[in-house]
């Protein structure tokens, strides 16, 4: 019987939790023993009540939380004290910030057996497992409601005895998962919403829901292998510099979501251009904490630069912490689905698997992903 531990989370801004009462009842199903710290839940509306009703045990603290855990399950990537604190041999899933983490060779060094849920593959058998798709789908959509928090005008347009109102000008930058809920999001408020992507494959996506899809003509392939955008040629991005300011200074709101996996954020909206933007229009960067679409952008601040809101909240998906747990927590449930064995509630790890393959990190003390050591 596998013993599983669902700790707090100590990170800034952090509300969510790995398990919600439901997926612990699941796992208990499956054979497990789960053990959840005290007020782990309590950011994302799950009381500490409603998990001992669905069957789990309290701890006062991390340490007590995975005392003779098999499986810790987390959103954030471990702390240093955290890893100390692990037996060798634990299985640890979460996210890992797999291309900046300097704790990864802590992992190895500890011998865990360390999952990287960003690493889980885009493929049709992983989708129920894919936490970047689930929170990027939440982020979309509250990136949207966060422009309309400093947005000082009505978002469709309004007829009334007193005058028309003209609906606002969206601009959505980067057509990806959060890029097409945030089109949606703005369209079902009324909105008249353009979207750019680097990829041409996004065009039929974005004009189904109400779009207009905004490109630059090209020979390139702007995709990789796994549906993410690949960086593009200096004559590309001036063709693209130039088709972005000419968009960007009729916008009412831009939200920017464009990220190359490893590498910074591509700088979309600069300095030159936000200084053509209207006053009173507002920017939501959701690449910041990666360097931000916008170099003006501040992580987790919201600055006003000549006229211009720019939001740099870097974790939305915590802002609607019950429902972005409760997805987490199911793709959680679905992944470790592959290795509980379903009559004794043991771990067996197939590294055969290509789900398993593609996002075990280190196992035994060998780092099986050597090119993301800093």
């Amino acid at each position: 019987m596998a013993r599983i531990a669902i700790p707090a989370e100590t990170a800034a801004f952090e509300t969510r939790v790995a398990a919600t009462p439901e997926t612990v009842k699941k796992y208990i199903v499956l054979g497990c023993e789960v053990v959840v710290q005290r007020g782990a839940g309590d950011g994302a509306r799950f009381t500490d009540a409603a998990f001992e009703e669905a069957g789990a045990s309290l701890a006062d603290d991390f340490a007590s939380t995975v005392k003779g855990a098999d499986i810790v399950l987390k959103i954030q990537p471990l702390n240093q004290g955290e890893v100390a604190s692990l037996n060798q041999g634990v299985v640890i899933a979460s996210l890992q910030a797999p291309f900046t983490n300097p704790l990864l060779a802590d992992y190895n060094t500890q011998k865990l057996t360390a999952f990287c849920m960003e690493m889980i593959p885009r493929t049709s058998r992983a989708q129920s497992m894919d936490v970047l798709s689930s929170q990027a789908n939440i982020a979309g959509y509250k990136s949207v409601l966060l422009a309309l928090e400093h947005y000082q005008k009505f978002m469709p347009m309004l007829m009334t005895a007193a005058g028309t109102v003209q609906s606002a000008k969206v601009l959505i930058m980067g057509a990806g998962v959060a890029g097409l809920q945030a089109i949606a999001t703005a369209r079902r408020l009324g909105a008249m919403v353009e979207a750019f992507d680097v990829r041409a494959a996004a065009k039929e996506q974005v004009e189904s829901l109400g779009a207009k899809f905004v490109e630059v003509a090209q020979d390139e392939d702007a995709e990789d292998a796994g549906g993410y955008a690949t960086e593009m040629s200096e004559e590309y991005k001036q063709k693209q510099a130039e088709l972005i300011a000419e968009h960007a200074a009729k916008a009412d709101i831009i939200i920017t979501t464009a990220l190359i996996p490893g590498k910074p954020a591509p700088v979309l909206i600069t300095e030159d251009v936000l200084a053509t933007m209207k006053q009173g229009a507002v920017l939501v960067d959701m690449a910041v904490e990666f360097g931000g679409n916008c170099p003006l952008s501040e992580k987790d601040k919201v600055l006003s630069k000549g006229g211009v809101t720019l939001v740099g909240v870097s974790n939305i998906p915590a802002l609607l912490a019950t429902d972005a747990s409760a997805l987490y927590a199911k793709n959680m449930l679905n992944f470790m689905g592959l290795m509980l064995d379903k009559e004794t509630g043991e771990i067996q790890i197939d590294q055969e698997d290509d789900i398993i393959q593609g996002s075990l990190l280190c196992k035994d003390g060998e780092f099986l992903k050597p090119d993301l050591l800093v």
